[in-house]
């Protein structure tokens, strides 16, 4: 009997295609867990929180909050990821965002600088800051957790010298203060037309993003297979599309019912897109990795690794600068307590992301990520009224469970 004339025939061929789908669906998150790891528990860890608050954690008005808090962690968190994947660790960064966030007030306040000048000025600092710790660690070959908790011990006392004599600093500037406080502008009236009350350059801006994303992906995976690079089988291909597409769907959808995008979640995505280019297509971003993976052998191959020492320590310092920026912003002022914990909170955030212990692995958005999850925790806890002594050891366990999974996957990567 033909199979046309058999009803019987694609029944049998039929059950074959969901376990292929699944084999490979498994197969794909096997060979990429370190990547698809952070996305799986922060999507679980929304999902328990969601859950747990009744809805309230998945909320407009507490995603939006949630992302301008997380915004000076997500800054200092890219810049240690580097600091990370070359090998060294930066512990002053906490305190020297809250000095440079200090000197931000002071020049505005008493100085009477405008804030166009004030801001570059603080990177500035930030950058010679890290240029230094760059010189203790290249030149002197002091190993960079001494001298960076010389750092931290310095920035400390001079933060509280700087706002000894007051306390707080309150920073009277309304352009300064919009920086983690005001949001977007929409081009189109909120209450009236189409969807009211909805802010509709927010989903504007979503939709580019989503077209930009699948063109960028198509392109990149046509290009992949012009040189014969591994690239995924065409249905996961479609799955990471359809499952990335939603994702940025719901989160311009909920972040457009609430003021929609804020200038700190702005600032987050320039320095995430900018880092993760600068890592991923250029040439300085290969030889900080390859300085990373083996710094004798990198050296060997002619790359310079005291200038390279010095790019990404004088990056740290920039952030830091901004991040100090966006937290004095927040508060709308200065005080001697700022920083504290920052530079915990960021090789926390980083090694959550997936940036290794060892050096040479880490990516941006791993940072972004690993952020996004640690605030998640610390957002999700407070919602649901958890006391301050179990959320460190939740968060610290989260961290521990962050650092064993990655030494079991090196390991079974040997």
């Amino acid at each position: 009997m033909s199979v046309a004339n058999n009803p019987s025939a694609n029944l049998v061929e039929a059950p074959s295609a969901a376990p292929s789908f699944l084999v490979s669906l498994q197969k794909v998150i096997q060979q990429n867990i370190r990547d698809y790891g952070m996305w799986i528990a922060l999507f679980v860890i929304m999902t328990f929180f969601t859950i747990t608050t009744n809805g309230v954690f998945i909320s407009s008005r507490n995603i939006s909050n949630l992302l301008n808090q997380s915004g000076y962690i997500v800054v200092l968190a890219v810049g240690m990821t580097l600091v990370i994947v070359i090998r060294h660790i930066d512990l002053s960064v906490g305190f020297l965002a809250g000095f440079l966030g200090a000197i931000a007030a002071i020049a505005m306040v008493t100085w009477g600088l405008p804030v166009y000048i004030v801001i570059p000025m603080v990177l500035c600092l930030g950058i010679l800051a890290g240029c230094i710790t760059a010189f203790l660690v290249a030149n002197l070959g002091i190993p960079a957790f001494v001298a960076t908790l010389g750092g931290w011990l310095v920035y400390r006392g001079a933060l509280l010298m700087v706002t000894g004599s007051t306390g707080t600093i309150i920073i009277p500037d309304p352009v300064f203060n919009a920086i983690s406080n005001d949001y977007v502008p929409d081009i189109f009236p909120a209450d009236t037309g189409f969807l009211p009350g909805v802010h509709k350059l927010t989903l504007i801006l979503g939709f580019v993003a989503l077209i930009f994303y699948i063109v960028s992906e198509i392109n990149g995976r046509r290009q992949k297979q012009a040189y014969n690079f591994e690239v995924l089988p065409m249905n996961m291909f479609v799955v990471k599309l359809v499952f990335v597409s939603i994702l940025i769907g719901a989160v311009t959808w909920i972040l457009s019912g609430y003021n929609g995008l804020s200038w700190t979640v702005v600032i987050i995505l320039i320095v995430v897109g900018a880092y993760h280019f600068i890592t991923t297509q250029t040439i300085l971003g290969r030889h900080i990795f390859a300085m990373g993976g083996n710094p004798e052998a990198a050296q060997l191959s002619g790359v310079n690794v005291k200038r390279l020492t010095y790019v990404v320590f004088g990056s740290m310092g920039m952030l830091t600068g901004l991040a100090g920026i966006l937290f004095a912003s927040r508060l709308r002022s200065a005080t001697p307590t700022a920083g504290t914990l920052f530079e915990l909170d960021a090789i926390a955030a980083a090694f959550i992301g997936g940036v290794s212990p060892a050096g040479g692995v880490g990516k941006i958005m791993g940072s972004l990520i690993g952020a996004l999850v640690y605030m998640s925790l610390t957002s999700g806890m407070n919602l649901m009224g958890t006391g301050i002594d179990a959320q460190y050891v939740v968060r610290g366990a989260v961290l521990a469970i962050a650092v064993i999974f990655d030494v079991v996957t090196r390991t079974r990567g040997k």
